[in-house]
């Protein structure tokens, strides 16, 4: 058994693993979870200006990840819409109405040259065979941005879920140059949806944000809804507003769908209904207002980590400097065997050194001639003459060496050493490089027209509380034969009362519950009290109980009912207790009938002092008690209720 434990833990350990690591949350340093990193490395295999048929993508895609069209037809769909990856040619669908784009044969797509930018740099990044060994993949972009805060994302994994908000693209370049100069900086979310935000329990990446629609209220008779709160779609408010509507919580005459660029969803009022009276219900009863918990899960060092919006600037604040650094010193070394090359060449022609080859006869003498050729010139040489070095000298052609132009070469080589001083420079400044990287990006960002302006507005707003609105418009009734509730059709109304109020109800036996409003419900034939369950407005009612032991002598308690908790049955007399009467009056008269006596005996409750609610009721007499008559009400047991 131990084995086979062994086997199940160490299985579910590597599918959690993978699940968490390979398909569900994203990476800190490139923001992207393996589909959509597996759809940039195909795109920036396939780029060479032109549009491509997403399905083309696709099936190149899945060389790279073998989890089927389907899923990256729809990942890459996501990624063109972020706009910052993929350009887009054909119905993409709509981010405001929720319709899904067209089948992945008819619309097309290319990268982004803003993405190559930001994301793709070969040279520096590190690959890994895929799934089937026939190709190579990048283990993680080297994203210059922190684009985990741009694509925004949602995943689920084994024991662990991610919900990270999008943010603007130019307040989070701003707020990374800003960490950049050592100062301080904060940045909230931004859906491209626009609408209001309340980020007041948001905690700089988890937490709970509220957001609203806005509305133009300029012509009372409608309300025009014009933004979106996150994460709706016209079609998914309309559909909550027309709920409400249908269910009574709203009044509205009709409702029309106007959006095309911008969103515009016109709500026509009934006549005498006013625009700022719905609002509040609109807020209340339907996706108008929506809070959304936040929680930013990502995977860093290959492993999930929570992190916070600043941790995330920080973290990229950091790598930007490391990436800047290794693609200068990638271009260091490059430049710098290129000018050794092309000093080669030049001392090779210029000094003729290829003449003192031409008399040799094996390979090794000419090998041994141009070494001797060098010597005299060792110090103009950026590093030692190599076998390597030879081998290429000796393989450029004679047309080449006849049309060797000087000039040129001197051109080049000045040019080659400017840059590696500029090199030099950069390398001793990368903070500066690196802010100066940023405005440049943000530079292409406007060549490229994309709006990097604000949709969302930060507001600070009270939630609409659903009860606070709520109107009392259903009946209570309570029927002949005990049942009790808004569904009850015949019967007494005791009470108007809305889907939000709670009641108390007590029974025959004396057992009393506080309950949610019920529908339908049985509580007993001849029930003592339904009231709303209030507790401020129950504490100042004085139940007035007369019940029997289980000796048959009579008691009475005068108490009240401070506390309970909700659908949880008390008692209002002992749990032995027989029930005589129950009242809510200050006073009232009763008479008993005791054991041998043929009259009734008459009381005043006022005689008997009040009594806490757990506490054992006043003996009336030490007679058994037969029956009760209560003198100033019917004997009847009737409902009270509290207004």
């Amino acid at each position: 058994m131990a084995f086979v434990k062994n086997i199940f833990d160490k299985n579910f350990i590597e599918y959690a693993s993978y699940v968490i690591r390979d398909r569900a949350i994203p990476d800190i340093e490139d923001g992207l979870k393996p589909v959509q990193r597996r759809i940039m490395h195909t795109l920036f295999e396939m780029d060479d200006g032109r549009f491509q048929k997403v399905a083309t993508v696709v099936g190149r895609v899945m060389k790279y990840h073998p989890h089927g069209d389907a899923s990256i037809g729809g990942a890459l769909v996501v990624l063109a819409n972020k706009e910052y990856f993929i350009e887009k040619q054909g119905n993409f669908g709509n981010i405001y109405t929720g319709d899904s784009a067209s089948a992945t044969r008819y619309i097309e797509c290319r990268v982004n040259p803003l993405a190559k930018d930001f994301l793709y740099n070969p040279n520096v990044t590190k690959y890994v065979p895929s799934y089937d060994g026939r190709a190579k993949e990048p283990v993680v972009f080297r994203a210059k941005l922190p684009l985990v805060l741009l694509t925004a994302a949602e995943g689920i994994a084994v024991g662990m879920n991610t919900k990270i908000m999008p943010y603007n693209i130019r307040e989070v370049i701003e707020a990374e140059k800003k960490c950049l100069n050592g100062e301080n900086f904060h940045i909230d979310p931004d859906f491209p949806t626009g609408g209001l935000l309340d980020v007041s329990n948001y905690r700089d990446g988890s937490g709970k944000i509220v957001t609203r629609a806005k509305f133009d209220l300029s012509d009372e008779k409608k309300i025009v809804i014009t933004a979106l709160p996150y994460p709706s779609t016209t079609e998914s408010l309309i559909s909550s507003i027309e709920n409400a509507a249908k269910n009574g919580k709203i009044k509205i005459s009709a409702i029309h769908d106007l959006t095309a660029k911008d969103v515009n969803i016109e709500i026509k009022l009934p006549r005498g209904v006013r625009a700022e009276d719905v609002v509040p219900s609109l807020y209340a009863y339907t996706d108008c207002e929506q809070s959304v918990s936040a929680n930013m899960l990502v995977i860093k060092e290959n492993m999930p980590v929570q992190v916070t919006a600043t941790d995330v600037i920080q973290f990229h604040a950091e790598k930007l400097k490391t990436i800047l650094k290794d693609e200068l010193e990638f271009e260091k070394n490059a430049l710098t065997e290129k000018l050794h090359q092309r000093t080669l060449e030049r001392i090779f022609v210029e000094e003729r050194i290829y003449k003192e080859i031409e008399q040799q006869k094996t390979q090794s003498a000419v090998i041994k001639a141009v070494k001797k050729g060098f010597e005299t010139h060792k110090s103009e040489l950026v590093r030692e003459l190599s076998d390597e070095d030879i081998e290429k000298l000796l393989s450029i052609p004679i047309r080449r060496i006849s049309l060797f132009d000087m000039k040129r070469n001197k051109a080049e080589v000045t040019a080659i050493k400017k840059r590696l001083k500029e090199i030099a420079r950069l390398l001793k400044n990368l903070t500066e490089y690196a802010i100066s990287y940023l405005d440049s990006i943000e530079e292409k960002i406007k060549e490229a027209k994309i709006d990097t302006k604000r949709k969302t507005t930060v507001k600070k707003f009270n939630a609409v509380d659903a009860r606070e609105i709520a109107k009392r418009t259903l009946s209570l009734r309570y029927d002949e034969k005990g049942y009790l509730g808004t569904a009850v059709s015949s019967g007494v109304e005791l009470m108007k009362v809305s889907e939000f109020d709670k009641i108390i109800c007590m029974r025959k036996n004396g057992m009393y519950t506080a309950t949610d409003v019920p529908s339908k419900v049985f509580i007993d034939k001849d029930a003592w009290f339904v009231g709303f369950a209030d507790k401020e407005e129950i504490s100042k009612i004085l139940f007035t109980v007369i019940y029997k032991d289980e000796t048959g002598k009579a008691y009475i308690k005068r108490t009240r009912i401070p506390t309970w908790i909700v659908n949880r049955d008390y008692f209002i007399a002992g749990d032995d207790a027989e029930i005589l009467h129950v009242d809510t009056r200050e006073e009232f008269l009763f008479s008993l009938k005791f054991e041998k006596n043929k009259r009734f005996k008459k009381f005043n409750t006022q005689d008997f002092e009040e009594k806490g609610l757990k506490m054992q009721g006043i003996k009336i007499s030490e007679k058994k008690c037969e029956d009760i008559k209560i003198e100033d009400a019917k004997t009847a047991p009737i409902v009270f209720f509290a207004e």
